[in-house]
């Protein structure tokens, strides 16, 4: 018997959120599937997007990765010596401050361009399988206003200064 993969049922409280419940089952499906294939590249959730940002510019500081990546310090801080480890990069201090560290990528590090790709390229060949041009790009249009309205939230407060339910 060919059994279709259950869907993902909505729990009683989301109803009246089943937006954004159903943002919440995307990105953890999306997410899970982005994971398999960085295992398969040796790497950990986020050290993709480390090595993504010094293969355009290396050298940078760990302020400087910290504030483009948007992972919070000890997550930062964790993958950075890991990677080290790994012999993808090394830290050095910065010339113009030693309480700095610079990061740079070893060649086996910059050798992970390629493979970085096609992870990607993979991540993107499953999501839209099933999707023509116009319904991505009205995806990305719809998905970078939910972006922008979650950052610009405050916006939403009520009278007392408040949000909702007393969330910020």
């Amino acid at each position: 018997m060919n059994q279709t993969p259950r869907a993902e049922t909505t729990p009683g409280p989301v109803r009246t959120g089943r937006l954004s419940f159903a943002i919440f089952a995307l990105a953890r499906t999306h997410r899970a599937y982005a994971g398999e294939l960085l295992r398969g590249l040796g790497l950990y959730a986020g050290q993709e997007l480390l090595l993504m940002q010094l293969l355009e510019r290396d050298g940078q500081t760990q302020s400087e990765l910290l504030a483009t990546v948007g992972l919070d310090h000890s997550t930062v801080s964790k993958s950075l010596k890991r990677m080290q480890e790994a012999g993808l990069l090394r830290r050095e201090p910065a010339e113009h401050d030693r309480r700095a560290m610079r990061v740079w990528l070893t060649e086996e590090g910059k050798a992970m361009r390629g493979p970085l790709e096609e992870m990607w390229a993979a991540l993107e060949r499953a999501s839209v399988r099933d999707l023509d041009e116009g319904t991505i790009d009205a995806f990305v249009a719809t998905g970078e206003t939910i972006r922008r309205s979650v950052i610009e939230r405050h916006r939403t407060t009520d009278a007392s200064g408040s949000s909702p339910a007393g969330l910020t």
